[in-house]
């Protein structure tokens, strides 16, 4: 016995290493699909972004079936995927697209009437101008140009979020966003899309300080979404981060010039639009009171809407205020924790200043699920990524897995609850 263990000794003092435990099935999988991940960061986000939209495309299909022609503008009287691509706000864009807007705000007894001028004109220019060069039909077209922007904007969603969590997680974050219940507005004929690779664009050129190209971006969202003021509030940050670099990193004369314009492209973009409608069409509130127009009480009213409208879902005053408070201090706990610290200021910023604006001006009811698609930063802290100490980032695959399939269960329910169009009789929302 004494001469084996000798012997033994003696051979691992000679270099034999001592056992080691093989990895499991599924240790393994999980380290090669980790490492295809890391290496092809981008394939791996348009796969996942193409499945996920297969998906929602089979579960549109699925919902055409029970769509009643006569609720559907432009009807064929064959329901299919390509007539649930524009639906609701879709056909706005079709009446763009076939009658531009109109020179006169319509309505009577001063009350304006839903019309196109509520509608950013950039997404609708960009299918009218494919449709000229292919010939295709609006559905076809705008659905398919949603597509392929869609799929841009996770590619710089995941570049963004890379830069600060890392690719694993940056993948895991794109399959919850694209798996999320508002997802198929990506493949509808929609602007959430565009205005997603211009905003996304933006905040990964201000985290990189790239000033020019941010004020650009920035200004492009006045023509294509309603994102420039919260957006400004992010530029006002990087700019102060870097302000505050400037003893270690000093600024020279061109970078001033360039700080500044990204505040400029961001003020332009804020009024440009509503300046556009006033122009057209003489009146300087146009914009306004057509939005006006989709509101509770044919105005726009601050901040009010909120309560208003969760006390008519709850049907209970006390209960309403309660549940707003919870996902307010719920909001603002989840953004600002630790477990977010690893987003960097600009995400972070987004966030705050997107979600404050949200609450200020948005008159919350069913268009909220696709105005959240914006907020994907959040999506970071949900599946565990967000700390800055890698050795907290726990079970982020399998969270994510959870949430994939969380997502794709309240898609079906939001697409047969939102996409069948019913008229509602006595529905003041």
């Amino acid at each position: 016995m004494m001469a084996a263990a000798t012997t033994t000794a003696s051979d691992r003092a000679d270099g034999e290493q001592p056992d080691v435990i093989p990895p499991t099935r599924l240790q393994d999988w999980r380290a090669r699909g980790s490492a295809l991940v890391q290496g092809h960061l981008l394939l791996c986000v348009v796969a996942a972004y193409l499945v996920l939209r297969v998906f929602s495309a089979v579960v549109m299909q699925a919902v055409a079936w029970r769509q009643d022609p006569s609720y559907i503008f432009y009807s064929t009287g064959h329901q299919d995927y390509w007539q649930m691509t524009h639906v609701w706000d879709g056909r706005w864009y079709q009446t763009i697209v076939e009658e531009g807007y109109p020179a006169q705000l319509p309505g009577s007894d001063g009350t304006v009437d839903q019309n196109q001028w509520a509608f950013y004109p950039m997404y609708p220019f960009l299918v009218w101008v494919l449709m000229h060069l292919t010939g295709g039909s609006f559905a076809v077209v705008g659905s398919l140009l949603s597509l392929a922007l869609g799929a841009v904007a996770v590619c710089l969603m995941a570049v963004l979020i890379r830069e600060k969590v890392g690719a694993f997680a940056a993948f895991c974050v794109v399959c919850v966003f694209a798996a999320s219940p508002p997802s198929p507005v990506l493949q509808m004929t929609y602007t959430e899309s565009l205005a997603l690779v211009l905003l996304i664009g933006a905040l990964l050129a201000l985290q990189r300080r790239q000033w020019w190209l941010a004020a650009s971006l920035a200004l492009a969202t006045g023509l294509a979404r309603p994102v420039a003021v919260p957006l400004a509030v992010v530029a006002v940050v990087a700019l102060w981060l870097r302000w505050r670099a400037r003893a270690d990193d000093p600024i020279e004369r061109r970078e001033w010039v360039a700080m500044g314009s990204t505040l400029v492209g961001c003020g332009i973009a804020s009024g440009i639009w509503p300046l556009i409608a006033w122009w057209r069409t003489g009146v300087p509130a146009a914009y306004t009171e057509t939005m006006g127009a989709w509101r509770g009480g044919g105005k726009v009213v601050y901040f009010e809407p909120w309560v208003a409208n969760f006390d008519q879902l709850f049907g209970n005053g006390l209960l309403a205020v309660t549940v707003l408070v919870v996902l307010l201090v719920g909001f603002m706990v989840i953004t600002i924790g630790p477990w977010s610290d690893a987003m960097g200021p600009i995400m972070r910023t987004w966030l705050l200043a997107y979600g404050f604006y949200l609450l200020a001006v948005l008159d919350v009811w069913t268009s909220t699920y696709r105005y959240l698609l914006f907020m994907f930063p959040i999506l970071i802290a949900f599946i565990g990524a967000g700390s800055t100490q890698r050795s907290q980032r726990l079970l982020v695959g399998w969270r994510t897995v959870i949430w994939v399939g969380l997502g794709l269960g309240w898609q079906v329910w939001w697409c047969w609850t939102l996409l069948v169009l019913k008229h509602v009789s006595g529905d003041p929302i």
